[in-house]
């Protein structure tokens, strides 16, 4: 469902034009790469954010066990095409990389048109779009095409070719960790493994890249941020076996996909249900003045799943605009550079920041004056005269503020038994403590 945007831009970070801009544009950069679970194709993507954000990158040898998983084989290609019996290709590789199963095996052969349908993927509903299709854990290969095209193709003999190889070596993932003042930490999540699908999902990697650079030149920052770029599933994996004991630190985290398309937001809680991260992103998106949906978890989906997995239950859920496979686009051709938008990325990133926002100020006060209201006027806390709804609205939240600061309950909780706006909340109680009404009791967030 298309909707109005927000094109505030009202931080900077690297590069140049808005932040809206400089993340579509490195989709664009981004995109004709042919990324998988493993590869070339990581590596090079991975070295291009690197010229943006310090990452380190990572690479865990074929072979190694990682919990009930082994690390596959490295994919690499070169090339691919089908050419017709008259010798014309009329399916490559390098004109579009979905054109190709991801992990197919090597091929070099002559075959019939009937043969060739066996190991052709097309889209009867989108007769004009390339699927995409993957075979990672079984050998075998297979072409992506227009369904339209198929249907076009005569009888004869076919040359299908795909210069593949796949040989031991390694799996490759980015991390950016950035220190706070807490060892505590919030996990950035995003999966580098499809080729060129930009909503789904290098719109995830676009704004992870852009947040980081964000977070990185904040002077404060209350949370330690961990950023991931690695494969999905396989990648999440190998990353919690390889950091079991690390994990311990992570207080919340969101996984980030499909933040580029134009539909209203969408949240997929935590398996927990009702940690901080659930609700201080439901409180945003409920006071956004925007559409949205909350979704309870389920084991499917992105990278969530694992994070959330029983041994592990760490409080991570999924921030997106429209769910994968919620729109006609999802893993085809038509998920290009035209159908995402700078201002829907900028929307994407506004509410990630502000979903951080308020988890870095969401701390536990003490009302110094506990003994029934203290005089707000005399302080010039409170309007002589009534009228202005504005004003109205503001004293409110004082007085709610002043009420719930007993050391029990955070700015959030204020915030969503008042029901008013987190932001409101947090500058009254700015207010006063500037006054000396209001005490922070820890240096900790209340759950």
């Amino acid at each position: 469902m298309s909707m109005s945007l927000s094109t505030k831009s009202t931080f900077t970070s690297l590069g140049t034009g808005t932040t809206g801009e400089r993340m579509h544009a490195l989709i664009k950069e981004l995109y004709p790469i042919c990324r998988s679970i493993t590869g070339n194709g990581v590596r090079e993507s991975l070295n291009i954010l690197k010229g943006r954000i310090p990452i380190e990158i990572h690479e865990i040898p074929t072979g190694q066990q990682v919990f009930d998983w082994t690390v596959p084989l490295e994919w690499n290609i070169r090339d691919a095409y089908i050419k017709a019996p008259d010798g014309n290709k009329i399916v490559d590789f390098k004109i579009n990389n979905l054109h190709v199963v991801s992990y197919s095996i090597p091929v070099n052969k002559i075959i019939s048109l009937a043969e060739l349908k066996k190991h052709c993927h097309t889209l009867p509903n989108k007769p004009n779009a390339i699927p995409y299709r993957t075979s990672y854990y079984q050998p075998t290969w297979g072409f992506c095409l227009p369904h339209r095209q198929l249907e076009l193709l005569s009888e004869g003999d076919y040359e299908v070719v795909i210069d593949s190889t796949l040989e031991p070596g390694h799996l490759t993932f980015g991390e950016l960790f950035i220190q706070g003042d807490s060892d505590e930490e919030a996990l950035f999540s995003a999966h580098i493994c499809h080729p060129s699908l930009c909503n789904d999902n290098l719109s995830g990697l676009a704004l992870l890249t852009e947040l980081a650079g964000i977070i990185s030149k904040r002077h404060s920052r209350r949370y330690s941020c961990r950023f991931l770029f690695a494969p999905g599933t396989i990648g999440a994996i190998t990353w919690l076996a390889l950091r079991k004991e690390h994990t311990k630190k992570i207080k919340h985290g969101l996984v980030v996909a499909c933040v580029g398309d134009n539909g209203k937001m969408h949240y997929k809680k935590s398996r927990q249900g009702k940690a901080e991260i659930d609700r201080a992103v439901m409180h945003t998106l409920s006071h956004s003045g925007q559409q949205y949906e909350v979704h309870d978890f389920s084991p499917y989906g992105y990278d969530e799943r694992q994070y959330c997995s029983p041994g592990f239950n760490l409080a991570v859920g999924s921030l997106t605009r429209t769910p994968h496979g919620r729109y006609p686009e999802y893993h085809t051709s038509d998920d290009n550079p035209g159908f995402v938008t700078a201002e829907a990325l900028a929307d994407s990133l506004d509410k990630y920041i502000e979903v951080i926002d308020l988890l870095e100020s969401n701390y536990t006060y003490l009302n110094t004056n506990p003994f029934c209201e203290p005089q707000l006027g005399k302080r010039g806390l409170y309007r002589s005269m009534g009228g202005l709804t504005e004003a109205k609205t503001e004293e409110l939240a004082m007085l709610w503020v002043l009420n719930l600061s007993d050391g029990c309950h955070s700015l959030l909780d204020i915030a969503e038994r008042s029901n008013l706006p987190y932001q409101l909340i947090r500058g009254v109680a700015d207010r006063l403590i500037e006054h000396g009404l209001l005490t922070k009791k820890i240096d900790k967030s209340a759950d």
